[in-house]
């Protein structure tokens, strides 16, 4: 028994603390923070307390969720599938649509009885549902012990997060592609966008801290980054040195063993012929850049309060496409923003028509509470109507795609294998595309040559080549 007990007392307790064993030991030993049960005397085994994530949302929130749970398990947590098992469960939420609200809000509602059965049991919610004043959430849901801001810092959230640097805190274990803020909120504050009113104004991170972290990463087994802001082309105009993202690319692209760089989302407002330029020199750097539209009608434009006009976003892409070749164009768009007449989308349908996009992400406008679309326009479009022109879209789109990835058949390009999806492996080109192959040997985190033999809006499929490379841009 005196064994045991010398055994268990060097098991984590409180987050970074330790737990001290009374001698004759009891025959469960809990966490103090959590109640998980870290040795079950009867049974004689180990049983380290879990943590349970779930998130919705942006690629931020993705982020932001691998350093949580990084944070947890540099403590002595260990990840569980299921809410039921966890001893901690952060909920990483998303409000930027109402649909995505609603999921937030059902899967609060569905903890509730477990909550109830397992007082003890943590529960903590961040992400964009969670906003200055937390009074009503606490109102509305007093069952959740913390609601903390998405980007918090430590000293801002609840106790478990006090004096650690969590959203520093690396995967042991990354997979080969990982997200990476740069640059938290955002300034622009367009009429329909909650983001600015949840995450706050600009914060970038500087030039030296970002490239030490992209570098521990690569000697962990990273190969490809994705730099990630709400508006990545206002980096570091808030830094004493006034760095941009151009120079932060530069700087990233010589850093030994990094294989791809990407970033998003831009600005149309924002981004620069110097960005450009570095995309297209910067060997690195991928082909594929992200730039949402939002609407092809520059009175919508301007009720959004977007800051460009069309004939802008044309000139724009036409640089793009001029300086990079190959390059792969992606877009996100709103329809039946408050009053769109039936021209007004019209034009939005033609413009998307003459540009092309490889990809283009469509919603209908979801009026969020506190925007300023919300407080002075009526959001006057039925639904039935919303629906056909998002369906309009997503026709077109399907259309666009089908015929430039029917470009790529019998092409070889070059992949970085991300995993397996059932018996087949896939990956993505530099340019974005998704293809999957088959093969009995390990390619995860490989650059492989694929000779792609079918194709479809949404994928490609191949099989290995081993005797060509994979053409740069594709």
């Amino acid at each position: 028994m005196a064994e045991c007990g010398r055994l268990l007392s060097a098991y984590p307790g409180k987050l970074g603390s330790w737990v001290r064993i009374p001698f004759p030991p009891p025959d469960e030993v809990r966490c103090p923070l959590t109640r998980g049960i870290f040795f079950n005397i009867t049974a004689g085994q180990k049983i380290m307390p879990q943590y349970y994530i779930w998130t919705i949302g942006c690629q931020m929130n993705k982020a932001e969720s691998e350093r949580l749970a990084s944070f947890f398990e540099q403590r002595g947590y260990q990840p569980t599938a299921t809410a039921e098992e966890a001893d901690i469960i952060v909920l990483n939420s998303c409000v930027v649509r109402q649909s995505a609200e609603n999921r937030v809000i059902n899967k609060l509602n569905a903890l509730k009885p477990l909550k109830r059965l397992r007082p003890s049991l943590i529960l903590a919610v961040t992400g964009c549902l969670v906003n200055s004043d937390t009074g009503q959430l606490k109102k509305n849901f007093p069952y959740v012990d913390y609601f903390f801001k998405p980007g918090v810092l430590p000293t801002e959230g609840p106790q478990w997060l006090e004096r650690a640097e969590w959203t520093q805190v690396l995967p042991q274990h990354p997979s080969p592609s990982v997200y990476v803020p740069i640059i938290q909120g955002c300034n622009n504050f367009c009429s329909y966008c909650i983001v600015p009113y949840r995450r706050g104004r600009e914060r970038s991170r500087p030039v030296a801290e970002i490239t030490s972290e992209v570098g521990e990463l690569v000697r962990r087994g990273v190969k490809e980054v994705t730099l990630l802001g709400q508006n990545v082309d206002s980096y570091g105009h808030d830094l004493p040195d006034k760095p941009d993202l151009a120079d932060l690319l530069t700087e990233l692209n010589s850093i030994d063993g990094l294989a791809r760089l990407r970033f998003l989302t831009n600005h149309p407002k924002d981004m620069s012929s110097r960005l450009v330029e570095a995309v297209a020199c910067l060997d690195k750097v991928c082909e594929q850049i992200s730039l949402p539209l939002q609407s092809g009608s520059n009175d919508i434009l301007g009720a959004m309060r977007r800051g460009y006009i069309v004939d802008r976003y044309r000139q724009l892409i036409t640089e793009i496409r001029s300086k990079i070749p190959g390059v792969a164009l992606s877009t996100d768009v709103i329809v039946s923003f408050p009053s769109e007449s039936e021209q007004q989308f019209q034009e939005t349908v033609n413009l998307l028509s003459a540009l092309r996009f490889d990809t283009v992400h469509v919603a209908a406008y979801s009026p969020r509470p506190g925007t300023i679309a919300t407080e002075e326009l009526e959001d006057n479009i039925p639904a039935a109507e919303k629906r056909r022109r998002l369906n309009i879209i997503e026709q077109l789109q399907e259309g666009i795609a089908t015929e430039i990835n029917a470009q790529l058949l019998g092409n070889t390009v070059e992949i970085l294998v991300e995993g397996k999806k059932g018996d087949k492996w896939q990956g993505r080109t530099r340019t974005g595309k998704l293809v999957f192959f088959g093969g009995n040997a390990d390619y995860l985190g490989q650059l492989v040559n694929i000779k792609i033999d079918k194709t479809s809006p949404w994928s490609l499929q191949g099989k290995v080549e081993l005797s060509r490379k994979g053409r740069r841009g594709v």
